[in-house]
């Protein structure tokens, strides 16, 4: 825990003799203002430990948001964090794992009524029970910069999705990413939740997973997701959805036309859950992403799902990993993609399933069709040492830097050559693309990867500024 000793309360002036006065937990913290001033005398409690030098240019801003946190950690009776107040003008503020508590929230929580420069908060595992949500939803209520919350691992059950499906009803706030993974959420918090979502359109990232949402809760979020038109990215991993549950989601992903990314592994899909996939890939044009590793899908339900594949226009990743899918299976999802002309398939993750030479020989067909596909898989020892070995025999690196030492150009204007915007970002698959089809330096896949791995960037791009 990165908490202070306790502080010292020696000396009092007026403004803190009132405020603890005021012992009432009813008193509103909305209406804490920072002080307008800041020449007073530094109080003695504020000793050396708290780190708080300051340059005088910060002065104005730092010293009232530093007092005005001071004062509602001695209103609400708990020990600042003196990693909040070193970091408070800082636009990501991390204090996951600290022990806060509900009081220890609600003094963070006062003190960003007035923050204007976190944007981005994290909360999780601090116990902060509801007491502690409902202080965080009345500061949104007045804070219109903080964008991202972090409130997973925090047992907050029914009382807290409750506060919070209020608050997303409201949908009053600047917030668009909210984390509420691990908070023991069930059916009836499903619904809460789904009831609120399906008129917000606020949010645009939102994580439920490692929850205890079973069938009935897929009924409940597959409305919302029907109704929805804010949600871009949902994350529903490591819940419990099984058929009835799979169809209901897969039902609200039929008309919905703003999600984008969607995970749902470590649920129970099964084959029937993957048919119903399947026939969303036909009509869906938004998903991009989508994740359905460890669903108990095997080879019947990769089939379903390859039909879908045949027809699909916008998919770009689809994860099978830990699935119990054979050679057989993959060889139907990779031909389906080869049939699709259209297909924008950059990543296909089936890294558990085993594959002979033959089926690298099929994969080099549909690597020639579409030479921005990735698929990931395993192979045998001797077939992956070998390309391993022919892989490593030059680097990638090296190739390219004899090419452009030859030509007299610098190394970032090669690549920025494949790009046609000219900029010095592209996204991974066109990327790969371009490195397969140009004819300067001929590279083989595994060369192609290596460079995407040196490149890539979380957001799945490859940035050559780090060439210059």
């Amino acid at each position: 825990m990165d908490n202070d000793e306790p502080l010292e309360d020696e000396t009092k002036d007026e403004t803190e003799t009132e405020l603890a006065a005021q012992s009432s937990d009813d008193m509103l913290y909305c209406e804490a203002e920072a002080p307008t001033t800041v020449v007073k005398e530094k109080p003695t409690w504020e000793d050396s430990e708290t780190d708080l030098e300051i340059e005088d240019t910060e002065r104005s801003f730092t010293t009232g948001q530093r007092e005005l946190y001071l004062e509602a950690c001695k209103l609400v009776g708990v020990v600042p964090v003196s990693y909040f107040i070193r970091n408070m003008e800082e636009p990501y503020m991390n204090l996951s794992h600290h022990g806060l508590g509900p009081m220890g929230t609600k003094a963070i929580a006062i003190a960003l009524v007035s923050n204007t420069a976190i944007i981005g908060l994290e909360l999780e595992d601090n116990c902060i029970m509801e007491e502690g949500v409902l202080s965080l939803v009345e500061m949104l209520h007045e804070n219109y910069y903080l964008q991202e919350l972090n409130i997973s691992d925090n047992d907050l059950g029914l009382e807290g999705a409750k506060i919070i499906a209020d608050f997303l009803q409201r949908s009053i706030s600047s917030l668009w990413k909210l984390k509420l993974s691990g908070n023991n959420f069930k059916e009836e918090s499903a619904a809460l939740l789904s009831h609120a979502l399906s008129s917000n359109y606020r949010i645009k990232k939102l994580n439920l997973s490692h929850n205890e949402f079973s069938d009935k809760g897929g009924e409940y979020l597959g409305q919302m997701l029907a109704l929805n038109v804010g949600l871009q990215s949902l994350d529903l991993s490591w819940n419990h959805f099984h058929i009835q549950g799979a169809m209901a989601l897969c039902s609200g992903l039929r008309t919905n036309v703003t999600l984008k990314k969607l995970n749902l592994s470590m649920n129970g899909f099964g084959n029937e859950g993957a048919q119903a996939l399947g026939e969303v890939l036909k009509l869906n044009s938004c998903l991009t992403h989508v994740d359905v590793s460890g669903n108990d899908i095997s080879n019947e339900g990769a089939s379903k799902l390859s039909r879908g594949l045949e027809y699909n226009e916008t998919l770009q990743e689809l994860k099978l990993f830990l699935n119990p899918i054979t050679m057989d299976g993959a060889v139907l999802l990779i031909l389906s993609i080869k049939r699709n002309p259209k297909s924008k398939m950059e990543e296909l993750d089936i890294s558990n399933v085993l594959v002979t030479e033959q089926f690298t020989k099929t994969l080099d067909g549909v690597y020639a069709v579409h030479p921005q596909l990735n698929v990931l898989y395993d192979t045998v020892k001797s077939l992956s040492g070998k390309k391993q070995a022919l892989s490593l025999r030059t680097k990638p690196m090296k190739l390219i830097q004899s090419y452009v030492d030859q030509h007299k150009i610098r190394i970032v204007d090669f690549f920025k050559s494949l790009n046609p915007t000219g900029a010095m970002e592209m996204p991974v698959g066109e990327f790969r693309r371009a490195m397969i089809q140009q004819n300067k330096v001929p590279l083989n896949r595994n060369q192609v990867g290596e460079l995407i791995k040196k490149l890539e960037e979380p957001k799945g791009m490859v940035n050559f500024s780090s060439l210059l």
